[in-house]
């Protein structure tokens, strides 16, 4: 499989969980390429003393055949190259190569020149700068292709927990009406079907989590269960979907209720992000589902306070690496793109 690896935030840990996540995949048959710089990639591997070697390559040269990650060559396209690399700090420039590595990366998939898109991590704050609408990359990559709702799922390999958001960087205040207008039942298909494709589950089990503290309680502390989550549930269980719920958030995390089922749906994002990251800080998963290409990213953020020191982990960057090779082997199971 070939993986193409945007390069994230120039300034945050991106390149440096890159660098690292390609010296394991060496032991492994499948070939990277990173989009981005290789000003910047080469700043990081002077600086960590990595053995790694970098070669320049364009696209049009992805036609042909990539070298395995274990030749210890790993290929760079740059699509642009920055004046500056101060790692930690915010700038519009860092933003703007983070999205133009993101535009380049996703056109390699959609062109089906590469097999699975890995994204480092960008800083939301430095694409304001930089002139761009979006939030991150779910965004970005539901508007590219035309996906108006892409489902944002996080999964641990260690744990087997797999968690989705029904609604996603959203204010508080806004989830209530967001979840009553939303197509829920339509969410919740959409999910088991990705869960089928992309991880192979035959007949994938759903907990569905409520709102309000105690999933409302029959009522007494909210609306949103009775009138549309326990309905949308009740349809898809009697259409034969193997769905259960809605459950209190946190006795459903606390009793370990959730390693009876496939998938977890939490109705906003602290609410599935919170136990997940307690359980699986360093070795979760943000993967995209409902796209036409594989995307999955690590589910950590930027970590300015600590670029450039080479202390950043690794291993969330690598198992996302990992994770889209398996899904694309699932999606593709006669091989890799020639």
């Amino acid at each position: 499989m070939r993986i193409v690896c945007s390069l994230g935030d120039p300034h945050g840990i991106g390149p440096e969980v890159i660098l690292k996540s390609f010296l394991k995949m060496q032991r492994c048959g499948h070939s990277m390429v990173v989009a981005g710089s290789l000003q910047v990639m080469e700043f990081y591997r002077h600086l960590l003393g990595l053995p790694i070697e970098l070669e320049r390559i364009d696209a049009p040269a992805l036609s042909q055949n990539l070298p395995p990650c274990s030749c210890g060559v790993l290929p760079v396209i740059s699509v642009a190259e920055p004046e500056t690399i101060l790692p930690g700090t915010l700038s519009a420039e860092a933003g703007a190569l983070a999205i133009q590595s993101l535009q380049c990366a996703a056109e390699l998939c959609r062109d089906g020149i590469c097999d699975a898109l890995v994204t480092a991590p960008i800083h939301k704050e430095a694409l304001a700068l930089a002139g761009c609408k979006d939030t991150g990359h779910t965004g970005f990559l539901g508007r590219m292709f035309g996906v108006p709702s892409p489902i944002m799922m996080f999964a641990d390999a260690r744990t087997g927990l797999k968690v989705a958001l029904a609604t996603i960087h959203e204010p508080i205040s806004r989830v209530p009406s967001l979840i009553s207008s939303m197509d829920l039942e339509g969410f919740l298909r959409q999910l088991s079907g990705a869960l089928k494709r992309d991880f192979a589950i035959n007949e994938p089990s759903l907990a569905v989590l409520g709102l309000n503290p105690h999933a409302s309680d029959g009522g007494v502390m909210g609306s949103e269960e009775g009138a549309v989550i326990s309905p949308a549930i009740e349809r898809l269980h009697n259409a034969g979907m193997h769905i259960e719920g809605p459950f209190p958030a946190d006795g459903f995390f606390g009793s370990s209720r959730w390693k009876h089922y496939d998938g977890v749906v939490a109705m906003y994002h602290d609410q599935g992000l919170l136990p997940f990251k307690v359980m699986a800080f360093e070795s979760g998963v943000n993967v995209t589902l409902g796209l036409p290409i594989v995307r999955t990213s690590p589910d950590h953020g930027t970590g300015f306070d600590r670029a450039g020191t080479g202390t950043a982990s690794e291993e969330s960057f690598y198992e996302a690496a990992m994770l889209a090779i398996s899904i694309a082997q699932h999606r593709n199971p006669t091989g890799p793109v020639q």
